[in-house]
């Protein structure tokens, strides 16, 4: 039975001003939504703008058209006690956990003060003891409470700005890039920490990467962003076994495969040219001008975006609408 959708977006875009009449289209006509209890994955290269559409969910930037619904309702439309609320309910874990936490706090000062503003707890040897829990869930300890981020590793660093995320109980976290300032070794196990908190929390994640290999090994569904478009969406072993854009297979292409014979054989494809500028982006379909099959169409027409086969949807002239 699939659940009710927590988060909805509806043709999303992000135009920032560039200077001399022009405009970076970072987020143009995006749309997607996200069930309660499942993690979405949302994957492309540097400047794709899956970071922007995060910082729009968290109400960081103010979208330039579209809209972003939470629960059915608007959420850049919300009156000041529904603001206050959806600030608790949805938090964000942010991609680098040496820039994020202030080095002048103390992990219990880090990880209480968002109880503190939001009034959670009356005294303060509750919000301690609530500080001590959350240490635990992550895998660190009570003792780590009194100690400045500096004296903490990478990995551990990450954990406490998930502890910190996790202190207003919240429904949905954006994960924003969250694994890929720390090494591969570490990677796996904050990746494996996040899903027993979903399990245990009753979570529903955003999760935000370029790597496509670990993005796998998360999410439920994926969406494939390039140059502000979704391109690709579909759940995730479907998009492992049969990717249909050309630019999703050039992802996937990348990733190394365990078995040297299999690695051996198969076939890489490298992508010409540099992204193009947002700023400046190619007629027609965006993603032309690097593609090893475009054709004719594709630089006069923008590809509509079409259910290709059940639940698998595609913005590519290569394929025909589903019946």
């Amino acid at each position: 039975m699939q659940t009710e959708k927590v988060l909805e977006i509806k043709n999303l875009k992000k135009h920032f001003e560039a200077g001399k009449g022009q405009w970076l289209k970072a987020v143009d006509d995006v749309s997607f939504f996200i069930h309660e209890g499942e993690t979405f994955g949302l994957v492309g290269e540097s400047g794709c703008g899956k970071s922007t559409t995060g910082r729009i969910i968290m109400r960081l930037y103010q979208p330039t058209d579209g809209e972003v619904l939470y629960k059915g309702k608007n959420i850049h439309l919300l009156n000041r006690h529904e603001q206050f609320e959806f600030n608790r309910k949805i938090q964000m874990i942010f991609q680098d956990p040496y820039a994020s936490l202030n080095p002048r706090s103390t992990v219990h000062e880090i990880i209480s003060e968002p109880m503190e503003v939001h009034k959670m707890y009356k005294s303060r040897e509750e919000i301690r003891q609530r500080v001590y829990q959350l240490l635990e869930d992550v895998g660190l300890n009570r003792e780590h409470a009194n100690r400045y981020p500096h004296e903490f590793s990478g990995g551990q660093r990450q954990r406490i700005g998930i502890a910190r995320s996790l202190a207003l109980n919240p429904d949905f976290i954006v994960a924003d890039e969250p694994i890929s300032a720390l090494d591969v070794s570490v990677q796996a196990q904050v990746v494996n920490l996040l899903k027993k908190l979903q399990k245990e929390k009753k979570l529903t994640f955003l999760f935000i990467a370029h790597d496509l290999s670990m993005v796998k090994h998360i999410s439920d569904r994926i969406g494939v962003m390039y140059l502000g478009h979704l391109v690709e969406l579909t759940d995730s072993s479907s998009l492992y076994k049969k990717p249909l854009h050309p630019y999703t297979q050039a992802l996937l292409s990348a990733i190394p495969i365990p078995d040297p014979e299999v690695e051996d054989k198969r076939e890489r494809i490298i992508l010409k040219g540099e992204i193009p500028s947002p700023i400046h982006p190619p007629s027609g379909c965006v993603f032309r001008t690097r593609c090893p099959m475009a054709i004719d169409i594709c630089k006069s027409e923008k590809p509509v975006w079409q259910e290709i086969e059940e639940n698998h949807f595609v913005a590519c002239h290569l394929y025909k609408k589903l019946g």
